[in-house]
């Protein structure tokens, strides 16, 4: 048996991502390592730094309430306000933030396997990373006498997050993967319980390729993040269990399982 630590969506919990490969033979990042708003402490993250609290806060609930135009219209007011009105001007200012808290999180990163979430940024992941740590995307690896595939990034969505991809291409990653015994992406499949948010309130993207494949070949396990609260945490597709291992930023703890 390979004892197995799994995280997803850290945003920014650099403390508990030191300890978070404790007990295991293996560590797993699904990804989704910045924190650009804290929907619990709108006082934390780049956007609260860069605009203040009560921006943060407005900008929450706006999203929340799926008002994505106010949103938007909230961040362009917000941004004239502090003098950057270019697009590639505004970038910059948040890629110089980004690295201050990739600098810390790949510190405490654990040795181990990971993958890139929809809210990272992969061009910047090589200038972080240490020689025992392992990116895999698309990509698949034999651990324990298993095959364990993995998949990276989001699908385009209403949140415009930075490593978002057309669902035909992420088809085609899905489609290169072959069959494998443990499969771990960041998204969940398209299926309604794994992809609603209850405190959200609203349905996240979830992969309808993912779906598809995990009814084609049945992998024993399919462990994934993303949805913070899901309305299912679990849900069996045929042989194969499909597994939300739980929002890293506000659970501080790996969901951890023998292979």
């Amino acid at each position: 048996m390979v004892r197995v630590n799994v995280v997803s969506d850290v945003h920014g919990a650099g403390t508990a991502l030191s300890r978070a490969g404790e007990g295991a033979d293996v560590f797993v990042c699904l990804g989704d390592l910045i924190l650009f708003l804290d929907y619990d402490e709108p006082g934390r993250g780049i956007y609260a730094d860069l605009f203040g609290e009560d921006y943060a806060l407005a900008y929450i609930e706006a999203r929340t309430a799926n008002r994505f135009d106010d949103a938007r219209e909230l961040s362009r007011q917000a941004w004239e306000r502090i003098g950057v009105t270019d697009p590639q001007a505004r970038w910059a200012v948040l890629e110089a933030m980004v690295k201050v808290q990739y600098e810390e999180l790949f510190s405490a990163m654990p040795a181990g396997i990971l993958t890139y979430g929809n809210v990272d940024v992969p061009a910047l992941w090589p200038d972080y990373l240490r020689p025992d740590h392992t990116v895999l995307d698309a990509q698949t690896v034999e651990v324990g006498g298993m095959t364990w595939g993995f998949i990276g990034g989001g699908l385009v969505s209403p949140m415009r997050t930075p490593y978002e991809i057309p669902e035909l291409d992420y088809a085609v990653k899905v489609a290169s993967l072959g069959a494998v015994d443990v499969l771990f992406t960041h998204i969940p499949p398209a299926v309604p319980d794994l992809t609603y948010d209850v405190v959200a309130r609203r349905f996240e993207v979830g992969s309808v390729a993912l779906l598809e494949y995990v009814r084609e070949y049945q992998p024993r396990y399919h462990f994934f993040g993303h949805v913070h609260q899901p309305l299912a945490t679990r849900f069996r597709i045929g042989r194969t269990e499909c597994v939300n291992v739980g929002h890293f930023h506000s659970r501080e703890k790996p969901f951890s399982i023998d292979l």
